[in-house]
């Protein structure tokens, strides 16, 4: 699809100069019915989406490098420090200096390829078992902040609910994990009228930071994990990447590893990353 290739090469070069044109090339459109093509399918215009995925780059390398803002500015491609404290202040209500040194949690602009709505609505069932690769891991006792649904079982349900906005202040937000995680959550640590489906960041027992509005802090044990990672897979290939490695999980025994399955902690999903294949963790508890 020509607005996808888009996407993909503004991901490519985001630090670069990145003009209409070379998007037109790409696209195999006119510069014109590039423009349109992409502000239909996406809701932004070529130039609101790159500079929105800047300035939430900017946002992560203002957390977690020793960089000044001069620094990031630049680097990110904008023409002056007051522009870039001007762009970054409309986008997420806080001047970058003052976030470098207390960053709080900021709705991210994660951009989403237009490819996956269509794959959701034409993915054939998976015909060949994939191959999954499957290690026990040990969580260490902690608290997850998180948002909660209302009906929702899995990620595509959430988003109409909630939005899918969510994960990119996830994403703000420092994880001991190293990234957001979906869940689904057993009975007890529910709400009456929430989803068992949730999306959240898992942080150190004593966080003391922000927590967002709308959002729930549960405390998770330690526990001990079975992950199962699938194959490497092609973006096209996204539902039935996920579907692989769930029907290999119903498939399994965890008898034969010397575990069984643990219905006290909960189901976690991992963002799917095409480059690492589809990842979950399932709860286990020794024999």
């Amino acid at each position: 699809m020509a607005v996808q290739k888009m996407q993909d090469y503004i991901e490519k070069h985001i630090l670069e100069e990145i003009t209409l044109s070379d998007l037109a090339r790409v696209s195999l459109f006119s510069p014109w019915h590039s423009y349109r093509l992409f502000k239909a399918y996406t809701g932004l215009t070529p130039a609101d989406y790159i500079r929105r995925v800047r300035l939430s780059r900017s946002a992560l390398s203002l957390r977690d490098e020793k960089k000044s803002v001069t620094e990031i500015a630049f680097a990110m491609g904008f023409q002056s420090v007051d522009g870039y404290q001007r762009a970054f202040r409309k986008e997420f209500g806080c001047n970058p200096k003052e976030y470098a040194k207390h960053p709080v949690p900021i709705y991210l602009f994660i951009p989403y390829g237009v490819m996956f709505d269509e794959i959701r609505r034409t993915h054939k069932k998976i015909e060949e078992e994939c191959n999954v690769f499957i290690q026990v891991i040990h969580k260490p006792q902690r608290r997850v902040l998180l948002k909660r649904g209302i009906k929702a079982a899995d990620y595509f349900e959430y988003c109409e609910e909630v939005g899918c906005d969510v994960w990119g202040l996830l994403t703000s937000i420092h994880s001991i994990s190293g990234e957001p995680v979906c869940m689904w959550l057993p009975e007890q640590y529910r709400k009456p009228g929430t989803s068992e489906y949730v999306q959240g960041v898992e942080v150190e027992t004593d966080y003391d930071g922000e927590v967002p509005e709308g959002f729930d802090v549960i405390n998770l044990p330690e526990a001990d994990f079975m992950v199962f990672q699938g194959e490497p897979f092609e973006e096209t290939e996204y539902c039935a990447a996920i579907e692989g490695v769930q029907e290999a999980i119903k498939r399994f025994d965890p008898r034969g590893r010397g575990y069984r399955w643990d219905e006290e902690n909960p189901r976690i999903q991992l963002e799917p990353v095409g480059s690492r294949g589809y990842i979950e963790l399932m709860p286990v508890k020794p024999m």
